[in-house]
């Protein structure tokens, strides 16, 4: 299994380059978030989320939510669930994409199934895909406490755009 080496968020968190997504496969992008050759996400700075794994159609991301995350009522807004299980299982789905081909998510939903706050402590995101076609993929997301127990559970669907036809490939179709 890989996991984060120490250089993660040595560069300034940002989305990724028209460079690396045209030319890494986005199993590639996300190792490369990951192991810090490629910028965090300025959500995922926003959120405390750190990469720790990666693999073909699998990403786990780690958080501590902070007192910051609250919602009026005084324990972690849903929003944090939602940000860590929309973030997880997207990137679980780029992680099966070739490159220059991009997703977007159609649609997601998020099961709260306990409350949390910031005495919690770390929090573990694991999205896996469950499928993945030429135009539609789907994946589940399960967010857990240092001790297994589930907090949330989510699935999505992501919309895939095909690479960009170059004039090479027009000319040989």
């Amino acid at each position: 299994m890989s996991t984060a080496s120490d250089t993660q968020n040595l560069l300034p968190a940002a989305p990724l380059s028209a460079e690396a997504k045209a030319t890494l496969s986005g199993l590639d992008q996300v190792r490369g978030i990951r192991d810090g050759s490629l910028p965090l996400a300025p959500m995922h700075e926003l959120m405390n989320m750190r990469l720790t794994e990666v693999e073909d159609g699998l990403v786990v991301f780690t958080a501590s939510p902070e007192e910051k995350h609250y919602n009026p009522g005084g324990t972690v807004h849903g929003a944090f669930s939602a940000a860590m299980l929309d973030s997880a299982m997207g990137l679980s789905v780029l992680t099966k994409l070739g490159a220059g081909v991009g997703h977007t998510t159609l649609e997601f939903k998020v099961n709260l199934v306990r409350p949390m706050s910031a005495q919690i402590g770390e929090v573990r995101c694991e999205g896996r895909v469950v499928h993945c076609g030429r135009n539609i993929a789907t994946a589940e997301g399960r967010l857990l406490t240092s001790e297994g127990k589930i907090i949330a559970h989510g699935n999505t669907t992501c919309m895939i755009f095909p690479a960009a036809k170059t004039s090479n490939n027009r000319q040989n179709s």
